[in-house]
């Protein structure tokens, strides 16, 4: 076989697998890179909180624009972490100021896969400053091999599932809600 004859085998193995790559799976839903995060983000079972949020927060025109953001999505059990009635508290009108900060908490400007963070990290020392939309920063690290972030309060998050791609941006799954200063 030539050397041409193997690239083009090559290429067409490459695209073969890539047709039958499943999407990722979210709270048991197919996660789609042709939709926003908004559409993918409603029909994740283990996001019903955070979706509910960012009704509360008025940031779902926000997040179906074309960005793109990078978005550290908590889970219904990271919300449950929270001290009991935080969250019922949380998503009150009165509260929206607040419930917006902690939400665009969560968001970088940009798409940052995990390898653009593990780089980040890398480039850094060991730790990546993330600006976050609400204007605060999370410092980012490894813990063996899983990507973590550390809030200003202190307080540690894991990602659990990285590269959830979205037509405006990238979706990291995180274990815990962090929250500014």
């Amino acid at each position: 076989m030539n050397k041409r004859n193997f690239i083009s085998l090559l290429g067409a193995t490459f695209l073969t697998a890539a047709a039958f790559a499943k999407n990722p799976m979210v709270g048991g839903k197919e996660m789609f890179p042709t939709k926003n995060i908004i559409e993918n983000a409603v029909n994740s079972a283990d996001h019903t909180t955070l979706v509910a949020a960012v009704k509360a927060a008025g940031l779902v025109d926000t997040l179906m624009s074309p960005g793109p953001f990078t978005v550290f999505a908590p889970t219904n059990d990271a919300f449950a972490k929270l001290p009991a009635g935080t969250v019922d508290t949380m998503l009150k009108p009165e509260s929206k100021p607040t419930l917006t900060k902690v939400l665009t908490y969560h968001v970088v400007a940009g798409k940052m896969s995990s390898i653009d963070l593990k780089k980040a990290i890398k480039m850094g020392g060991g730790q990546a400053t993330l600006k976050t939309v609400a204007g605060g920063t999370l410092t980012a690290s490894m813990q063996g091999t899983a990507i973590v972030l550390k809030d200003e309060k202190g307080g540690m998050s894991k990602v659990t599932q990285a590269n959830v791609f979205q037509s405006n941006g990238v979706i990291h799954v995180v274990d815990s809600v962090m929250l500014p200063n």
